[in-house]
């Protein structure tokens, strides 16, 4: 029996290891594609607004609940990061990101997050900066991440009910190969 676990065992780690690097790359996949609709979004807004369009033609008068809709939004705020201007709203208000996220745009172009700004509302954001001939600040494009993170639960539990079953087979392949259960003895060629 020990023999038996101790071979079975160096096959469950790298099982173990190539289930949960797969979940990893997988997920990461996911949840990086949800970001593909924003950066189209706010890289257009922002090149309008850099190029004098008003905000008003710019972002979309219907207003989202970022609570409950799964649609894209756009908030735009001003140099300060003040909100100006949002087809997003929650609790019926226009909101606010935390200021570091600024910070991190003027050095860096953009900004890819997923942003939670209370419990239960998450989504897939991407904030860029823009700069026109009479106004400068900064566009959020945003879309709910309630069928991403759907999606990532299934991928864990097909990832998980796969690696037991591995895991599950190879104990037993381990086991007939090594002759110790009794039944082994009956499906080796040559035996009586």
């Amino acid at each position: 029996m020990k023999t038996i676990l101790k071979y079975w065992l160096l096959v469950a780690i790298i099982i173990t290891g190539l289930c949960g690097l797969s979940y990893a790359a997988m997920q990461q996949v996911i949840r990086q594609s949800a970001n593909d609709p924003q950066i189209q979004l706010a890289e257009d807004a922002a090149s309008k607004l850099a190029g004098g369009q008003p905000l008003q033609i710019v972002v979309p008068t219907e207003k989202v609940d970022i609570a409950s809709s799964l649609a894209p939004y756009l908030i735009v705020f001003d140099a300060n990061g003040n909100p100006i201007a949002a087809s997003g709203q929650l609790d019926g208000q226009m909101p606010s990101i935390p200021n570091g996220i600024f910070d991190y745009v003027k050095q860096n172009g953009e900004d890819r997050l997923t942003w939670q700004p209370r419990p239960g509302v998450r989504s897939a954001i991407v904030v860029t900066q823009f700069k026109g001939p009479t106004t400068s600040g900064f566009v959020l494009a945003g879309r709910s991440l309630r069928e991403v993170e759907i999606r990532e639960d299934n991928l864990e539990q097909i990832l998980a009910v796969g690696c037991i079953a591995l895991l599950v087979v190879t104990l037993l392949a381990a086991a007939l190969l090594f002759g110790k259960l009794p039944l082994s003895r009956r499906f080796i060629p040559g035996r009586d």
